[in-house]
């Protein structure tokens, strides 16, 4: 399916991936984990898949993931910035 996207925690690179039906990598964010927080660092979309929410997707489910780990997030990235700017929904997560 062409618009089928998985996004997955890649701990081993400290990363969250977004990936096509084919296992073509579409774009991530890098955090750092430390105890009780997530800072994500950088989100970047590859230049192919841009325009398709792929940076939503990512979003949506690294801070979902956090909700239910209990963790507070940092967002050091302007997209991450922007995001939960607009989507208060995960304001309660923000470490202040």
């Amino acid at each position: 399916m062409e618009n089928e996207i998985s996004v997955v925690d890649a701990k081993e690179r400290s990363r969250y991936e977004a990936i096509d039906a084919d296992g073509n990598l579409m774009g991530f964010v890098d955090y750092a984990l430390h105890p009780g927080v997530i800072t994500f660092l950088h989100a970047e979309t590859l230049p192919d898949f841009r325009g398709r929410g792929v940076a939503g997707r990512i979003a949506v489910k690294s801070l979902d993931d956090a909700r239910a780990l209990g963790l507070r997030v940092k967002p050091a990235c302007p997209y991450y910035q922007d995001y939960l700017t607009k989507h208060t929904e995960y304001a309660d997560l923000v470490a202040g």
